[in-house]
Protein backbone atom coordinates (compact mmCIF):
# COMPACT_ATOMS: atom_id res chain seq x y z
CA UNK A 1 0.00 0.00 0.00
CA UNK A 2 1.52 3.44 -0.89
CA UNK A 3 2.28 6.41 1.69
CA UNK A 4 -0.66 8.06 -0.44
CA UNK A 5 -3.20 5.70 0.53
CA UNK A 6 -2.30 4.97 4.35
CA UNK A 7 -2.93 8.51 4.38
CA UNK A 8 -6.28 8.35 2.88
CA UNK A 9 -7.44 5.90 4.93
CA UNK A 10 -6.42 7.98 8.29
CA UNK A 11 -8.54 11.09 6.77
CA UNK A 12 -12.35 11.13 7.96
CA UNK A 13 -14.88 9.98 5.83
CA UNK A 14 -17.23 12.86 6.40
CA UNK A 15 -18.09 15.87 5.49
CA UNK A 16 -18.06 17.26 9.11
CA UNK A 17 -15.03 14.87 10.07
CA UNK A 18 -12.79 16.59 7.65
CA UNK A 19 -13.87 20.15 8.27
CA UNK A 20 -13.00 19.73 11.98
CA UNK A 21 -10.07 18.19 10.51
CA UNK A 22 -9.02 21.25 8.38
CA UNK A 23 -10.27 23.90 11.45
CA UNK A 24 -8.55 21.70 14.21
CA UNK A 25 -4.81 21.51 12.43
CA UNK A 26 -3.72 24.95 12.21
CA UNK A 27 -4.79 25.64 15.64
CA UNK A 28 -2.76 22.55 17.07
CA UNK A 29 0.02 23.93 14.55
CA UNK A 30 -0.06 27.06 15.86
CA UNK A 31 -0.20 26.44 19.34
CA UNK A 32 2.57 23.81 18.72
CA UNK A 33 4.86 26.99 17.80
CA UNK A 34 4.07 28.97 20.32
CA UNK A 35 4.44 26.80 23.02
CA UNK A 36 8.03 26.01 21.45
CA UNK A 37 8.89 29.87 21.39
CA UNK A 38 7.38 30.39 24.56
CA UNK A 39 9.36 27.27 26.56
CA UNK A 40 12.33 28.40 24.66
CA UNK A 41 12.59 31.63 24.75
CA UNK A 42 10.34 33.34 27.35
CA UNK A 43 10.59 30.63 30.24
CA UNK A 44 13.64 29.36 29.99
CA UNK A 45 14.89 33.14 30.13
CA UNK A 46 12.91 33.85 33.14
CA UNK A 47 14.17 30.75 34.76
CA UNK A 48 17.85 31.84 34.08
CA UNK A 49 17.20 35.34 35.34
CA UNK A 50 15.41 34.20 38.75
CA UNK A 51 17.87 31.65 39.01
CA UNK A 52 20.15 34.28 38.95
CA UNK A 53 19.31 36.25 41.36
CA UNK A 54 18.90 33.59 43.75
CA UNK A 55 22.78 32.43 43.08
CA UNK A 56 23.61 36.32 43.92
CA UNK A 57 21.83 36.09 47.04
CA UNK A 58 23.36 32.88 48.09
CA UNK A 59 27.30 34.40 47.46
CA UNK A 60 26.33 37.43 49.22
CA UNK A 61 25.06 35.41 52.36
CA UNK A 62 28.36 33.07 51.74
CA UNK A 63 30.77 36.37 51.81
CA UNK A 64 29.12 37.82 54.64
CA UNK A 65 29.30 34.73 56.72
CA UNK A 66 33.15 34.27 55.67
CA UNK A 67 34.56 37.78 56.52
CA UNK A 68 35.67 39.16 59.57
CA UNK A 69 32.60 39.11 62.20
CA UNK A 70 30.47 37.62 59.78
CA UNK A 71 29.42 34.33 61.66
CA UNK A 72 28.47 37.09 65.08
CA UNK A 73 25.93 38.83 62.74
CA UNK A 74 24.16 35.56 61.54
CA UNK A 75 21.22 36.71 64.03
CA UNK A 76 20.47 39.99 62.34
CA UNK A 77 21.59 38.46 58.39
CA UNK A 78 18.63 35.57 58.81
CA UNK A 79 16.50 38.20 60.23
CA UNK A 80 16.91 40.53 57.15
CA UNK A 81 16.52 37.89 54.56
CA UNK A 82 13.83 36.02 55.54
CA UNK A 83 12.31 40.09 55.71
CA UNK A 84 13.52 40.87 52.29
CA UNK A 85 14.63 38.28 50.69
CA UNK A 86 12.25 35.74 50.95
CA UNK A 87 14.89 33.00 52.17
CA UNK A 88 15.11 31.15 55.57
CA UNK A 89 19.42 31.04 56.41
CA UNK A 90 20.82 29.38 59.15
CA UNK A 91 25.02 28.36 59.75
CA UNK A 92 26.09 25.67 61.22
CA UNK A 93 29.82 25.89 62.41
CA UNK A 94 32.42 23.16 61.97
CA UNK A 95 29.91 20.73 59.62
CA UNK A 96 30.63 19.16 56.43
CA UNK A 97 28.08 18.51 53.21
CA UNK A 98 28.30 14.96 54.08
CA UNK A 99 26.83 15.56 57.71
CA UNK A 100 23.26 16.06 55.40
CA UNK A 101 20.89 13.81 53.57
CA UNK A 102 21.38 14.60 50.06
CA UNK A 103 18.71 12.70 48.35
CA UNK A 104 15.90 14.43 46.23
CA UNK A 105 12.71 13.05 45.99
CA UNK A 106 11.67 12.44 42.41
CA UNK A 107 11.43 15.47 40.24
CA UNK A 108 9.56 16.16 36.76
CA UNK A 109 11.57 17.41 34.22
CA UNK A 110 10.55 21.12 34.64
CA UNK A 111 11.87 20.85 37.99
CA UNK A 112 14.86 19.01 36.85
CA UNK A 113 15.46 21.63 34.61
CA UNK A 114 15.04 24.77 37.54
CA UNK A 115 18.15 22.63 39.30
CA UNK A 116 20.00 22.20 36.31
CA UNK A 117 20.24 26.12 35.74
CA UNK A 118 20.09 27.21 39.12
CA UNK A 119 23.37 24.25 39.52
CA UNK A 120 24.92 26.28 36.74
CA UNK A 121 24.49 29.98 38.62
CA UNK A 122 25.84 28.65 41.76
CA UNK A 123 28.84 27.24 40.07
CA UNK A 124 29.30 30.52 38.61
CA UNK A 125 29.26 32.82 41.76
CA UNK A 126 29.28 30.69 44.70
CA UNK A 127 32.46 29.31 43.48
CA UNK A 128 32.38 26.81 46.54
CA UNK A 129 31.05 23.36 46.95
CA UNK A 130 27.23 22.77 47.49
CA UNK A 131 24.21 21.05 46.75
CA UNK A 132 20.82 21.06 46.20
CA UNK A 133 17.71 19.45 47.61
CA UNK A 134 14.26 20.22 45.70
CA UNK A 135 11.13 19.02 48.25
CA UNK A 136 7.95 19.03 46.06
CA UNK A 137 5.59 18.14 48.53
CA UNK A 138 6.79 20.64 51.05
CA UNK A 139 7.66 22.81 47.84
CA UNK A 140 10.77 24.40 49.01
CA UNK A 141 14.21 24.06 47.70
CA UNK A 142 17.23 24.00 49.99
CA UNK A 143 20.49 25.17 48.98
CA UNK A 144 23.98 23.81 51.00
CA UNK A 145 26.89 25.65 50.94
CA UNK A 146 30.30 24.46 51.92
CA UNK A 147 32.34 27.40 54.08
CA UNK A 148 35.53 27.30 55.17
CA UNK A 149 34.75 26.73 58.84
CA UNK A 150 30.82 24.97 58.37
CA UNK A 151 27.88 24.71 56.11
CA UNK A 152 25.51 27.55 55.05
CA UNK A 153 21.95 26.36 55.13
CA UNK A 154 19.47 28.30 52.74
CA UNK A 155 15.77 27.45 52.27
CA UNK A 156 13.61 29.38 49.41
CA UNK A 157 9.77 28.42 48.45
CA UNK A 158 9.90 27.47 44.73
CA UNK A 159 8.19 30.42 44.06
CA UNK A 160 11.13 32.29 43.63
CA UNK A 161 12.20 29.95 40.92
CA UNK A 162 9.42 29.18 39.01
CA UNK A 163 7.00 32.11 36.66
CA UNK A 164 2.96 31.62 37.18
CA UNK A 165 3.01 32.75 33.57
CA UNK A 166 3.78 29.41 32.13
CA UNK A 167 0.51 27.94 34.38
CA UNK A 168 -1.27 31.29 32.79
CA UNK A 169 -0.02 30.04 29.47
CA UNK A 170 -0.52 26.85 28.86
CA UNK A 171 -4.14 27.21 30.85
CA UNK A 172 -5.55 29.76 28.39
CA UNK A 173 -3.78 27.64 25.79
CA UNK A 174 -5.71 25.07 26.68
CA UNK A 175 -8.96 26.77 27.36
CA UNK A 176 -9.60 28.74 24.39
CA UNK A 177 -8.92 25.45 22.38
CA UNK A 178 -11.72 24.05 24.30
CA UNK A 179 -13.67 26.79 23.58
CA UNK A 180 -12.97 26.98 19.85
CA UNK A 181 -13.16 23.82 19.49
CA UNK A 182 -16.83 23.90 20.60
CA UNK A 183 -17.61 27.04 18.50
CA UNK A 184 -16.69 25.50 14.98
CA UNK A 185 -18.06 22.46 16.29
CA UNK A 186 -21.77 23.84 16.45
CA UNK A 187 -20.73 25.81 13.60
CA UNK A 188 -19.79 23.14 10.73
CA UNK A 189 -23.10 20.76 12.76
CA UNK A 190 -25.42 24.10 11.55
CA UNK A 191 -23.58 23.66 8.35
CA UNK A 192 -23.36 20.07 7.50
CA UNK A 193 -26.88 19.38 8.31
CA UNK A 194 -28.50 20.79 5.49
CA UNK A 195 -25.70 19.12 2.97
CA UNK A 196 -26.75 15.41 4.95
CA UNK A 197 -30.34 15.93 4.42
CA UNK A 198 -29.53 16.81 0.68
CA UNK A 199 -27.71 13.51 0.49
CA UNK A 200 -30.79 11.56 2.54
CA UNK A 201 -33.28 12.64 -0.48
CA UNK A 202 -31.04 12.31 -3.24
CA UNK A 203 -30.32 8.69 -2.03
CA UNK A 204 -34.36 8.55 -1.73
CA UNK A 205 -35.00 9.70 -5.09
CA UNK A 206 -31.74 6.81 -6.39
CA UNK A 207 -34.29 4.42 -4.53
CA UNK A 208 -37.25 5.48 -6.40
CA UNK A 209 -38.89 7.12 -3.03
CA UNK A 210 -40.58 10.79 -3.18
CA UNK A 211 -38.76 13.00 -1.64
CA UNK A 212 -40.22 14.49 1.72
CA UNK A 213 -42.52 17.49 1.44
CA UNK A 214 -40.80 19.12 4.33
CA UNK A 215 -37.57 19.29 2.30
CA UNK A 216 -36.78 22.68 1.14
CA UNK A 217 -33.32 24.76 0.37
CA UNK A 218 -31.45 25.70 3.31
CA UNK A 219 -28.15 26.21 4.95
CA UNK A 220 -24.95 28.11 3.16
CA UNK A 221 -25.82 29.84 -0.80
CA UNK A 222 -23.97 27.31 -1.85
CA UNK A 223 -25.88 24.43 -0.86
CA UNK A 224 -29.04 26.35 -1.26
CA UNK A 225 -28.34 26.43 -4.90
CA UNK A 226 -27.49 22.85 -5.12
CA UNK A 227 -30.87 22.27 -3.29
CA UNK A 228 -32.52 23.99 -5.95
CA UNK A 229 -31.32 22.43 -8.75
CA UNK A 230 -32.09 19.06 -7.16
CA UNK A 231 -35.63 20.25 -6.82
CA UNK A 232 -35.85 21.50 -10.34
CA UNK A 233 -34.13 18.10 -11.57
CA UNK A 234 -36.75 15.99 -9.45
CA UNK A 235 -39.87 18.02 -11.40
CA UNK A 236 -38.24 17.40 -14.68
CA UNK A 237 -37.57 13.70 -14.18
CA UNK A 238 -41.44 13.48 -13.31
CA UNK A 239 -42.46 15.48 -16.04
CA UNK A 240 -40.56 13.20 -18.55
CA UNK A 241 -41.55 10.35 -17.11
CA UNK A 242 -45.19 11.54 -17.01
CA UNK A 243 -44.98 12.75 -20.78
CA UNK A 244 -43.61 8.72 -21.66
CA UNK A 245 -45.71 7.17 -19.84
CA UNK A 246 -48.86 9.06 -21.91
CA UNK A 247 -47.29 8.39 -24.82
CA UNK A 248 -46.92 4.84 -24.21
CA UNK A 249 -50.43 4.67 -24.13
CA UNK A 250 -50.65 5.84 -27.06
CA UNK A 251 -48.30 3.71 -28.55
CA UNK A 252 -49.22 1.03 -26.88
CA UNK A 253 -53.24 1.91 -28.41
CA UNK A 254 -51.81 2.60 -31.93
CA UNK A 255 -49.52 -0.47 -32.51
CA UNK A 256 -52.03 -2.99 -30.93
CA UNK A 257 -55.02 -1.98 -32.96
CA UNK A 258 -53.57 -3.02 -36.40
CA UNK A 259 -51.92 -6.09 -35.08
CA UNK A 260 -55.50 -7.24 -33.60
CA UNK A 261 -56.77 -6.84 -37.20
CA UNK A 262 -54.35 -8.75 -39.18
CA UNK A 263 -54.67 -11.51 -36.66
CA UNK A 264 -58.17 -11.64 -37.08
CA UNK A 265 -58.23 -11.74 -41.02
CA UNK A 266 -55.35 -14.48 -40.56
CA UNK A 267 -58.15 -16.61 -38.47
CA UNK A 268 -60.53 -16.35 -41.36
CA UNK A 269 -58.18 -17.43 -44.15
CA UNK A 270 -57.89 -20.52 -45.41
CA UNK A 271 -55.14 -22.67 -43.42
CA UNK A 272 -51.20 -23.15 -45.34
CA UNK A 273 -47.49 -22.32 -45.24
CA UNK A 274 -47.87 -18.91 -45.85
CA UNK A 275 -50.72 -18.32 -43.71
CA UNK A 276 -48.65 -19.76 -40.66
CA UNK A 277 -45.49 -18.02 -41.12
CA UNK A 278 -47.75 -14.66 -41.57
CA UNK A 279 -49.12 -15.72 -38.28
CA UNK A 280 -46.03 -16.13 -36.52
CA UNK A 281 -44.80 -12.91 -37.99
CA UNK A 282 -48.07 -11.20 -35.91
CA UNK A 283 -46.62 -13.53 -32.68
CA UNK A 284 -43.23 -12.48 -33.37
CA UNK A 285 -44.47 -8.36 -33.82
CA UNK A 286 -46.64 -8.52 -30.45
CA UNK A 287 -43.73 -10.20 -28.54
CA UNK A 288 -41.59 -7.15 -29.57
CA UNK A 289 -43.46 -4.84 -28.95
CA UNK A 290 -44.48 -5.93 -25.42
CA UNK A 291 -40.42 -5.86 -24.92
CA UNK A 292 -40.18 -2.24 -26.21
CA UNK A 293 -42.89 -1.57 -24.07
CA UNK A 294 -41.37 -3.07 -20.63
CA UNK A 295 -37.99 -1.61 -21.19
CA UNK A 296 -39.65 1.87 -21.77
CA UNK A 297 -42.12 1.60 -19.23
CA UNK A 298 -39.56 1.09 -16.61
CA UNK A 299 -41.10 0.82 -13.17
CA UNK A 300 -44.17 2.84 -14.16
CA UNK A 301 -45.86 4.32 -11.57
CA UNK A 302 -45.40 1.30 -8.81
CA UNK A 303 -44.53 2.68 -5.24
CA UNK A 304 -42.01 0.75 -2.94
CA UNK A 305 -43.42 -0.98 -0.12
CA UNK A 306 -41.96 -3.63 2.62
CA UNK A 307 -42.29 -6.54 0.60
CA UNK A 308 -41.21 -10.12 1.46
CA UNK A 309 -38.68 -11.00 -1.11
CA UNK A 310 -38.59 -14.33 -0.61
CA UNK A 311 -42.34 -14.32 -1.62
CA UNK A 312 -41.22 -13.13 -4.93
CA UNK A 313 -38.54 -15.55 -5.37
CA UNK A 314 -40.98 -18.21 -4.96
CA UNK A 315 -43.07 -17.26 -7.44
CA UNK A 316 -40.31 -16.91 -9.99
CA UNK A 317 -38.76 -19.94 -9.35
CA UNK A 318 -42.53 -21.71 -9.39
CA UNK A 319 -42.97 -20.17 -12.72
CA UNK A 320 -39.43 -21.46 -14.15
CA UNK A 321 -40.42 -25.06 -12.61
CA UNK A 322 -44.05 -25.07 -14.52
CA UNK A 323 -41.99 -24.60 -17.47
CA UNK A 324 -39.84 -27.53 -16.68
CA UNK A 325 -36.51 -25.75 -16.09
CA UNK A 326 -34.35 -27.34 -12.88
CA UNK A 327 -34.16 -24.64 -10.63
CA UNK A 328 -32.40 -25.05 -7.04
CA UNK A 329 -33.48 -22.02 -4.39
CA UNK A 330 -31.24 -21.43 -1.34
CA UNK A 331 -32.37 -17.54 0.63
CA UNK A 332 -32.29 -16.86 4.39
CA UNK A 333 -35.10 -16.17 6.36
CA UNK A 334 -35.78 -12.77 6.76
CA UNK A 335 -35.90 -10.93 3.51
CA UNK A 336 -37.98 -7.85 4.06
CA UNK A 337 -36.77 -4.97 1.71
CA UNK A 338 -38.69 -1.88 -0.02
CA UNK A 339 -39.37 -2.77 -3.15
CA UNK A 340 -42.02 -2.54 -6.30
CA UNK A 341 -43.14 -6.06 -6.42
CA UNK A 342 -44.08 -5.91 -9.63
CA UNK A 343 -41.04 -4.51 -10.98
CA UNK A 344 -38.58 -6.96 -9.05
CA UNK A 345 -40.24 -10.25 -10.00
CA UNK A 346 -40.08 -9.09 -13.70
CA UNK A 347 -36.05 -8.06 -13.16
CA UNK A 348 -35.74 -11.66 -11.30
CA UNK A 349 -38.04 -13.62 -13.90
CA UNK A 350 -35.79 -11.88 -17.25
CA UNK A 351 -32.95 -12.94 -15.21
CA UNK A 352 -33.34 -16.45 -14.68
CA UNK A 353 -35.54 -16.98 -18.13
CA UNK A 354 -32.27 -15.89 -19.82
CA UNK A 355 -30.30 -18.36 -18.00
CA UNK A 356 -32.79 -20.73 -18.80
CA UNK A 357 -32.58 -20.38 -22.40
CA UNK A 358 -28.69 -21.43 -22.49
CA UNK A 359 -28.44 -23.87 -19.26
CA UNK A 360 -29.52 -26.65 -18.12
CA UNK A 361 -29.48 -26.15 -14.69
CA UNK A 362 -29.94 -22.87 -12.30
CA UNK A 363 -29.08 -21.97 -9.21
CA UNK A 364 -30.67 -19.07 -7.03
CA UNK A 365 -29.33 -17.80 -3.94
CA UNK A 366 -30.25 -14.57 -1.82
CA UNK A 367 -28.63 -14.10 1.27
CA UNK A 368 -27.86 -10.72 3.67
CA UNK A 369 -24.30 -9.39 3.49
CA UNK A 370 -22.72 -6.62 5.35
CA UNK A 371 -23.50 -7.03 8.47
CA UNK A 372 -27.07 -6.92 6.72
CA UNK A 373 -26.61 -3.51 4.93
CA UNK A 374 -27.35 -5.26 1.27
CA UNK A 375 -28.69 -8.09 0.00
CA UNK A 376 -27.13 -10.05 -2.63
CA UNK A 377 -29.06 -12.23 -4.86
CA UNK A 378 -27.54 -14.50 -7.23
CA UNK A 379 -28.24 -17.03 -10.48
CA UNK A 380 -25.68 -18.82 -11.28
CA UNK A 381 -26.17 -21.59 -14.56
CA UNK A 382 -23.92 -24.19 -15.86
CA UNK A 383 -24.59 -22.69 -19.88
CA UNK A 384 -21.77 -21.59 -21.62
CA UNK A 385 -21.32 -18.13 -19.94
CA UNK A 386 -21.06 -14.38 -21.30
CA UNK A 387 -17.20 -13.45 -22.20
CA UNK A 388 -15.53 -11.05 -19.78
CA UNK A 389 -14.99 -8.24 -22.59
CA UNK A 390 -18.84 -8.16 -23.21
CA UNK A 391 -20.47 -8.48 -19.83
CA UNK A 392 -20.64 -5.19 -19.94
CA UNK A 393 -22.20 -4.57 -22.93
CA UNK A 394 -25.08 -7.09 -22.46
CA UNK A 395 -26.76 -4.72 -20.20
CA UNK A 396 -27.63 -2.03 -23.24
CA UNK A 397 -30.76 -2.70 -25.18
CA UNK A 398 -30.60 -4.87 -27.94
CA UNK A 399 -27.05 -6.43 -27.56
CA UNK A 400 -27.40 -10.26 -27.45
CA UNK A 401 -23.79 -12.21 -27.04
CA UNK A 402 -24.70 -14.03 -30.51
CA UNK A 403 -20.91 -16.05 -30.65
CA UNK A 404 -21.92 -17.91 -27.75
CA UNK A 405 -25.74 -17.96 -27.93
CA UNK A 406 -28.01 -19.43 -30.12
CA UNK A 407 -29.40 -16.57 -32.17
CA UNK A 408 -33.10 -18.59 -32.66
CA UNK A 409 -33.45 -19.36 -28.69
CA UNK A 410 -34.19 -15.80 -27.50
CA UNK A 411 -35.57 -12.42 -27.28
CA UNK A 412 -34.77 -9.18 -28.55
CA UNK A 413 -31.95 -8.31 -26.38
CA UNK A 414 -33.95 -6.43 -23.74
CA UNK A 415 -33.92 -8.34 -20.85
CA UNK A 416 -31.14 -7.52 -18.68
CA UNK A 417 -31.36 -3.86 -20.00
CA UNK A 418 -34.79 -4.01 -18.19
CA UNK A 419 -33.05 -6.03 -15.12
CA UNK A 420 -30.52 -3.20 -14.35
CA UNK A 421 -32.78 -0.65 -14.91
CA UNK A 422 -35.28 -2.24 -12.11
CA UNK A 423 -32.52 -2.58 -9.62
CA UNK A 424 -30.98 0.44 -10.24
CA UNK A 425 -33.95 2.10 -9.80
CA UNK A 426 -33.76 0.11 -5.99
CA UNK A 427 -30.75 2.15 -5.40
CA UNK A 428 -28.71 -1.16 -6.13
CA UNK A 429 -26.79 -3.02 -8.73
CA UNK A 430 -26.05 -5.73 -10.91
CA UNK A 431 -23.25 -7.42 -12.77
CA UNK A 432 -22.09 -10.10 -14.07
CA UNK A 433 -19.64 -12.86 -13.44
CA UNK A 434 -18.01 -16.29 -13.60
CA UNK A 435 -19.91 -18.41 -11.82
CA UNK A 436 -18.72 -21.41 -9.70
CA UNK A 437 -20.82 -24.17 -11.68
CA UNK A 438 -19.12 -23.04 -15.05
CA UNK A 439 -21.76 -21.11 -16.80
CA UNK A 440 -22.51 -17.39 -15.84
CA UNK A 441 -23.29 -15.77 -12.39
CA UNK A 442 -25.72 -12.56 -12.52
CA UNK A 443 -25.08 -10.81 -9.32
CA UNK A 444 -27.61 -8.28 -7.78
CA UNK A 445 -26.84 -6.31 -4.36
CA UNK A 446 -29.94 -4.22 -3.12
CA UNK A 447 -30.28 -2.09 0.19
CA UNK A 448 -31.26 -3.97 2.96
Amino acid sequence: MSLKSRFKKLLPRTIFGRSLLILIMPILLLQAITTYIFFDRHWEKMTSRLAFAVAGEVATMAEVLEGEGGQTQIDGLARYAAQNLDLLISYVPGAGLEDYQMTNSQVDWRRQMVMDVLSAELKAKVRRPFAIIIDTDEKWVDVRVQLDSGVLLVSLPQRRLFSSSSYIVILWMIGSSIILLAIAILFMRNQIRPIRRLAVVAERLGRGLDIPSSFKPEGAWEVRQASRAFLDMHERVKRQITQRAAMLAGVSHDLRTPLTRMRLQLAMLPEGPDVEALKQDVLDMERMINAYLDFAKGEGGEQPVRTDLRVILDRVVAGMKRQGADVHLEMDQDLSLLLRPVAMERCLTNIVTNARKYARHIWVSAHHIENGELVEICVDDDGPGVPEDQREEVFKPFVRVDQSRNASTGGVGLGLPIAREVVHAHGGQIWLETSPHGGARAVIHLPG
